[in-house]
């Protein structure tokens, strides 16, 4: 059963039944069942029908429409192929094909498809969406999002069940019951006509609550729901299909039905009584209107409307409430959330994040799931929700209930491939992931060249804590790359035999969601009379003790100290050029003999060791004397340098 609930719902007032009919071939009493929505009946007939040696194209063509019907995407798209080889088959088969591959996620074969339509017809732009929905499927399910969802079968039936809803302790549904007689039934199908049902919580999912007693569908012969309502539960927001006799009448054959448009209908609890009335932007004779939701501060109320002004088939509107408690004008909500196509099913999260269903942008297929923020007619770009939220299906009507810090729970609905029927509801918690940093970067073999040097040990340190996270090996071109946190400073070391290594600080305070590029310089260790600054081994201003922060440096300079006993280093040290010139060079003298105490200590004979000061007579920078220069800049002379002396 396709959803009967989008734009315009059906009510039969009289057709003509298969049996009231004498002398009727297999081909008319199909072709009476598939327009009577007797699915499984003419699937039957047109089985038989298409079990020739040559079987006629519409027969095929029914079968496959049939089974794509009552949700058998397999056997559907299994006719289609056959379908569109045909000699005479239009080419719109083509669209009815791909889509059917779309429900059992053959994305490369339906990509093919829609390729072979443009080719045939020239219409590329009418599915170039379609087929950019193909590859973001192909790479939204190779990489999908950490959804947990379930079928809620304990509400879930053969028949459709979606839509829900949370208040209090409750959760409401629409659904079909095929086992009351107490409801009316819908003469096309057999089936109820849609109702709103209550459901409770339970440990292991929601299960049919035995007290319904909903007032509001008493008040319909029709369709009811979706619903919303205030914070408080005394005021509804109902969709229902309109009830009176001024619906459009239309022929289909033998068959004549009319279509009755959706109205939203306000319900007000006064005292154990209910009261409703119509919503001021209903319009039986010229649109539709429902599937409401309310903003946070219940001063917007958002709902989806075919009236003129929409850009697509349905759109998201809005209405403003007024100061005497009115509703205000129907303003459209934008292009930027309403598309070409087919808006509905909104719903509005405690942040304001709105939540919507769309046939109008890049998908997977059908109506996929999507999330905007803003309100009222100022939307950033709608974000699809990707696999597994969304599929090949329809995915609408997603909820939140819960949210317990990076923790969401909620329900969505879907007609998605083996589910129980027709809709189904399924639950859901997602874990929000944290926010990702990528920190990549290059080795290279000495300073100012694009000589790449693979084969480098890299080490990601917390930067403060001398802590080792993680080690990668660069790859043949130097590249390598961390996942790295937010707000949070790193220290990454370059290691290679033979190379000195090199080292940075990253810091990723005030970053999300990006990429942070950095180099790493590894010299050549052996070139006597060669310097090497000590990236980091940054002192304290007129201090000479060794900072935490420059022990992981320092202890890289011991191993190779030990991996290689015969070089010998000269340490020097370097002042900025605050203090007097001969302090300074005291100073300095006093942090180049701390460095070198610093490694005597891990092992290394202090003969093979120099230290050496020189004030402030080498500046990197042009803080001499009397020249006014911040913190940042001193501290760059404030430098450790290693000079080899013989290996």
């Amino acid at each position: 059963m396709k959803k009967i609930y989008t734009t315009v719902l059906l009510g039969l007032m009289c057709f003509v039944t298969v049996q009231s009919q004498e002398q009727l071939s297999n081909r008319q009493k199909a072709t009476a069942y598939l327009n009577s929505y007797q699915y499984g009946k003419a699937i039957l007939l047109y089985q038989k029908l298409t079990d020739v040696k040559e079987p006629k194209l519409e027969d095929m063509e029914n079968l496959a429409y049939c089974y794509n019907q009552i949700n058998q995407y397999e056997l559907a798209s299994n006719w289609y192929s056959r379908v569109v080889e045909h000699s005479d088959s239009p080419t719109e088969n083509l669209l009815l094909y791909a889509s059917t591959l779309k429900q059992t996620s053959r994305y490369a074969e339906a990509k093919s498809t829609l390729k072979r339509y443009a080719e045939t017809t020239g219409k590329h732009n009418e599915v170039a969406i379609e087929i950019a929905g193909c590859d973001a499927a192909i790479k939204w399910m190779a990489n999908p999002l950490d959804y947990k969802i379930k079928n809620e079968e304990g509400i879930n039936t053969p028949m459709s069940e979606f839509g829900t809803y949370p208040l209090a302790d409750d959760i409401y549904y629409i659904g079909e019951d095929s086992e009351s007689s107490k409801l009316p039934h819908l003469s096309w199908t057999g089936n109820t006509f849609l109702q709103v049902f209550k459901a409770n919580i339970n440990g292991t999912g929601l299960s049919k609550a035995e007290e319904q007693n909903i007032p509001f569908n008493k008040d319909s012969k029709f369709h009811v729901g979706p619903i919303t309502s205030n914070k408080a539960g005394d005021v509804f927001y109902v969709t229902r299909t309109y009830s009176g006799k001024k619906g459009e009448k239309v022929k289909n054959g033998k068959t004549r039905y009319t279509t009755n448009k959706l109205e939203l209908y306000i319900y007000t609890k006064e005292g154990d009584t209910w009261k409703h009335e119509p919503f001021v932007h209903n319009n039986i004779k010229h649109h539709s209107v429902g599937h409401a939701a309310l903003s946070p501060d219940e001063q917007t109320l958002y709902f989806v409307s075919d009236m003129d002004g929409s850009i697509g088939g349905t759109d998201i509107w809005f209405s403003i409430k007024q100061a005497d408690g009115t509703w205000g004008p129907a303003i459209n909500a934008g292009t930027t959330i309403n598309g070409p196509k087919d808006e509905m099913f909104p719903s509005i999260a405690d942040d304001g994040t709105l939540y919507f269903s769309s046939n109008s942008f890049v998908g997977m297929g059908g109506l996929d799931l999507f999330k905007a923020e803003g309100s009222k007619n100022v939307w950033n770009k709608p974000e699809n929700l990707q696999y597994p939220v969304n599929s090949g299906g329809d995915d609408f009507a997603y909820v939140i209930t819960e949210k317990q810090g990076d923790l969401i729970k909620g329900f969505l609905s879907s007609n998605r491939n083996k589910g129980k029927g027709g809709d189904d509801i399924y639950s859901f918690n997602y874990q929000q992931p944290k926010m990702v940093i990528m920190l990549e970067g290059t080795t290279y073999e000495g300073n100012g060249t694009n000589k790449v040097l693979p084969d480098v040990k890299v080490s990601l340190y917390n930067n403060g804590q001398n802590e080792i996270l993680t080690q990668k090996v660069s790859e043949s071109n130097g590249f390598f790359i961390f996942k790295v946190e937010p707000d949070t400073e790193y220290k990454l070391l370059g290691q290679k035999q033979k190379f000195y290594s090199d080292s940075l600080t990253v810091n990723t305070k005030g970053i999300s969601n990006d990429t942070i590029r950095v180099s790493l310089h590894l010299k050549p260790l052996f070139e006597i009379g060669s310097k090497i600054v000590l990236q980091d081994i940054y002192y304290d201003f007129d201090k000479y003790n060794i900072r935490s922060d420059a022990q992981v440096i320092l202890h890289e300079l011991v191993r190779i100290m030990h991996d290689n006993p015969t070089l010998k280093i000269e340490l020097s040290s370097h002042t900025d050029s605050r203090g007097s010139d001969a302090y300074n060079m005291v100073l300095s003298q006093k942090r180049a003999q701390s460095a070198v105490d610093f490694i005597v200590s891990r092992g290394v004979s202090r003969e093979r060791l120099t230290a050496q000061g020189y004030g402030e007579t080498q500046l990197v920078n042009r803080c001499s004397n009397g020249v006014a220069c911040s913190n940042e800049e001193h501290q760059q002379n404030r430098r450790t340098e290693v000079k080899v002396l013989e290996f």
